[in-house]
């Protein structure tokens, strides 16, 4: 046979194999499969704050089996990461995306879930003494595990934002808006949580159509003295968006759900200033979930390009 006639054998088999891939190839091609199972870790809370996890959970609308998992808080001896990703396997998962409900990929517990998909040889011993309180381990398993990006600067999560605010206002052309996160407690995370969160911002401005939109973090577990500078700082920048509008700051959390921080912490942070509040985080909203599923069809996508079945 020529070299010509080779080439184009060989071209044309492969177009055919395309045109009818079976589901095995489809997946190849970036659509998870029945066999790929989908695992979100979150941080963890009460009940009614690890509900609204598992809320989303059941919203995914992905082939696969979909598990969740807790790293803290009185849901995580119940919700082990190895427990859940045995289920999954059992559920018949040959592979499972591991995706992180966290505003951040900058943080201490995302670095404790890169630990436990095998990421990170070593962590620090005050996040590892925290899974070793409630039974967590490593998966003893031989199934892949691919992890993703937390939400960083994902466009679902600026959807959910731009909803929550557009919803507190009463005129958002003539307002501001400032975000307002929980933050990490280094001076090189918080620069890796506002360089994302910057375009989320931006992404909000656009579709809520606020006057002026800022954001900031309160850096709630740093040191008490960077703390306070934080809070501080959010504070004079409210003062300047009320001085511009002379209207209400429409203020929004970017947390995962409501708790503590929401309903505690930051009411008592930004109390006597001009405000309209919402302690309400991302959960519960079905843009999560489609956030779920864009993470998962990208895990795929990026570890099955070239794959052969």
């Amino acid at each position: 046979m020529s070299p010509v006639r080779r080439s184009t054998t060989v071209f044309t088999a492969a177009l055919t194999a395309l045109l009818f891939a079976t589901p095995s190839a489809a997946q190849s091609a970036g659509e998870p499969g029945a066999d790929v199972g989908t695992l979100i870790v979150a941080h963890g809370g009460g009940p009614v704050w690890d509900a609204r996890v598992e809320a989303v959970a059941q919203q995914v609308k992905l082939p696969g089996p979909v598990g969740v998992s807790f790293l803290m808080g009185p849901g995580a001896k119940s919700h082990r990461f190895q427990d859940a990703v045995r289920e999954l396997v059992k559920r018949g998962a040959r592979e499972v995306v591991v995706v992180p409900m966290l505003v951040s990929s900058h943080s201490g517990h995302y670095d404790q879930i890169r630990y436990l998909v095998g990421d990170l040889d070593t962590l620090d011993q005050e996040m590892l003494h925290h899974l070793h309180m409630s039974g967590i381990e490593r998966a003893d398993t031989t199934v892949p595990l691919r992890l993703t990006r937390a939400m960083d600067d994902a466009p679902e999560i600026a959807e959910v934002l731009a909803e929550r605010a557009k919803g507190l206002a009463a005129d958002a052309s003539k307002q501001a808006l400032f975000l307002v996160g929980h933050g990490p407690n280094s001076a090189e995370d918080y620069a890796a949580w506002m360089a994302n969160l910057r375009r989320v911002a931006d992404s909000v401005s656009v579709r809520s159509g606020f006057r002026s939109v800022l954001l900031d973090l309160v850096r709630d577990d740093a040191p008490a003295p960077v703390r306070a500078e934080a809070v501080s700082r959010v504070r004079e920048l409210i003062l300047l968006q009320h001085e511009l509008t002379r209207q209400p700051v429409v203020v929004v959390p970017i947390l995962v759900a409501s708790g503590r921080v929401s309903t505690e912490k930051l009411p008592k942070d930004l109390e006597g200033l001009p405000i309209v509040y919402t302690s309400e985080g991302l959960l519960p909203h079905a843009e999560m979930a489609r956030w779920v599923e864009s993470r998962v069809r990208g895990a795929v996508t990026t570890t099955t390009i070239g794959r052969v079945d």
